[in-house]
């Protein structure tokens, strides 16, 4: 219904904003990567916009950018997940990193989103696989490229490494590795 928003930045709340455009005052709630996107009061900004119906409410969500809103579309498309637990979602985590996140099936940076415990975390990582990564601009070479590859790098960061250092280890692998011989091979790796 209402696509797009092009205004004058009249009042910065977070996460909400009020937007003139041609003297109507449009309310509306933005993720933090956005926020901080913002230019100063009184100057003109494009919003792309979600407009969401309830019967006690009528929301606009604004974004900067094309793929944070595909991407706020398809989280509130899950089960339990509405607008404003996407929008934390997205303000706690980039699309890329929330794509490199449910590519790796890494539940405990989710958990660190406020709002996010384990069981949604799990649900998230199930029904988004294959549907983030690539196509939401995640840099290529940053998250594993096979299914093997994603189990090494979530065990290694079950058994404590960081996920920089996981990745490098990863990343140092033969393409097509086996479970097991790759978390063998990268052990042995972060040990020196």
């Amino acid at each position: 219904m209402i696509g797009r928003l092009t205004g004058t930045l009249a009042e910065k709340s977070p996460p909400q904003i009020l937007l003139d455009v041609q003297g109507v005052g449009y309310e509306v709630d933005v993720p933090m990567s956005s926020f901080y996107n913002l230019p100063a009061l009184g100057e003109r900004v494009t919003l792309l916009t979600h407009f969401v119906v309830r019967e006690d409410a009528q929301l606009l969500f604004g974004f900067l950018t094309v793929p944070e809103r595909d991407t706020f579309r398809q989280l509130i498309k899950i089960s339990g997940i509405g607008p404003r637990m996407a929008l934390s979602i997205l303000s706690g985590l980039s699309v890329a990193e929330l794509a490199q996140t449910i590519t790796a099936q890494n539940t405990g940076r989710l958990v660190k989103v406020p709002g996010i415990g384990k069981k949604t975390a799990e649900r998230l990582l199930l029904e988004l696989k294959g549907k983030l990564g690539a196509d939401l601009g995640l840099p290529a070479g940053s998250a594993p490229v096979s299914d093997a590859q994603a189990d090494i790098l979530q065990a290694l960061v079950a058994l404590g490494y960081s996920e920089r250092e996981a990745q490098a280890a990863v990343k140092a692998l033969p393409a097509e590795v086996p479970v097991s011989e790759g978390i063998k091979q990268a052990l042995k790796a972060l040990a020196r």
